[in-house]
């Protein structure tokens, strides 16, 4: 078989692939859905209940889809983050000191992405020309982050007094949360980024192989820069995001949101080992996720039970990926 063929083949697998993934998460909704009913029937009888905790779950999946639409990226791209839930806890403290405050909304989001953006390009450089593995690069900026974070804040909780900032969360377009909206741009946005333009396909060629990129042509240092430069954008964004539901920043803000993008996107289909994701799937992971903790929250479980859960959600995920790639590999030498 020649390599033309193979690469067809393993497009048209991907394809297949990727639309079985998708129906298998629409059935695992259906499924949790299932459980809040049983498990619930009173609330789910009352159709206004029913809608406000549609658009519940919608909106706090608003944030993490957005970070996770950032993690998709780098992890295509043979990258991992596990600085974003600080990345957003810095930029939503420091969007929120009195003295960024006092230049409004504007001056607020301004900062919240040049911070986030700043972090990101940090942790590029450091992976990119420092020649850090991304793991270890992205840990350490978990704790200085964190630590910056609570170092600005004086670990304190910074209240937002910008209206513009807080309405952000109560507005409602069309009766759909403003967040949600947003989610739905960066959603569409990254898309098509990943899927219809060259940036895209750089991402899954240096996340395949980053040698075979590189005789390609395609400045694979520069490329991982921009990145995690995008991912640092997302966190900043989702900083804002975070600070309009909650009117307030704090150091501790975000915690663990690395755990759920990252989840999110792997159990939606995105190659742990880079080379392959995809931008709705990783949506479905976030609303799988985001599902649970709603349905925990309504029957009034701990957060320790519904973080094993995640896990073992995770390990699965994982598992399955394994498989399934070992037998594509098979199928594809024969």
């Amino acid at each position: 078989m020649t390599a033309e063929a193979v690469r067809a083949r393993q497009r048209r697998w991907n394809l297949d692939d990727n639309a079985v993934r998708n129906l298998g998460l629409v059935g695992v909704l259906v499924v949790l859905v299932v459980i809040g009913v049983v498990t619930r029937p009173e609330l789910y009888a009352d159709p206004t209940w029913v809608r406000n905790n549609v658009l519940t779950i919608l909106q706090q999946a608003s944030a993490i889809g957005v970070v996770t639409v950032g993690m998709t990226f780098v992890i295509v791209g043979g990258g991992i983050d596990l600085s974003v839930g600080a990345i957003i806890a810095l930029a939503g403290v420091w969007s929120t000191t009195l003295a960024t405050q006092s230049y409004g909304a504007l001056g607020m989001i301004f900062t919240a992405l040049v911070v986030g953006l700043a972090v990101g390009v940090v942790n590029g450089v450091l992976i990119s020309y420092g020649r850090l593995v991304p793991f270890i690069a992205t840990l350490a900026m978990l704790v200085s982050a964190r630590g910056l974070a609570a170092q600005i804040s004086g670990k304190q909780t910074q209240v937002s007094t910008n209206d513009t900032i807080n309405n952000l969360a109560t507005t409602r377009p069309l009766g759909i949360p403003l967040l949600v909206w947003l989610l739905a741009v960066v959603v569409a946005a990254g898309w098509v980024l990943l899927n219809r333009t060259t940036f895209g396909r750089r991402t899954v060629a240096v996340g395949g192989n980053p040698e075979a990129a590189r005789l390609a042509g395609i400045n694979v240092k520069r490329h991982t820069l921009m990145l995690y430069a995008l991912m640092g954008l997302c966190c900043g964004l989702a900083a804002i995001m975070l600070t309009s539901q909650a009117t307030s920043a704090q150091a501790a803000m975000a915690n663990l949101y690395e755990l759920d993008a990252i989840a999110a996107a792997i159990i939606g289909g995105t190659l742990l080992s880079g080379g392959r994701g995809t931008i709705v799937g990783a949506l479905f992971g976030v609303l799988v996720f985001s599902t649970i903790t709603n349905l925990f929250a309504i029957n009034n479980l701990s957060t320790e039970v519904q973080n094993m859960v995640k896990g073992g959600i995770i390990v699965a995920a994982v598992l399955i990926q394994q498989f399934r790639y070992r037998s594509l590999t098979q199928l594809l030498k024969r």
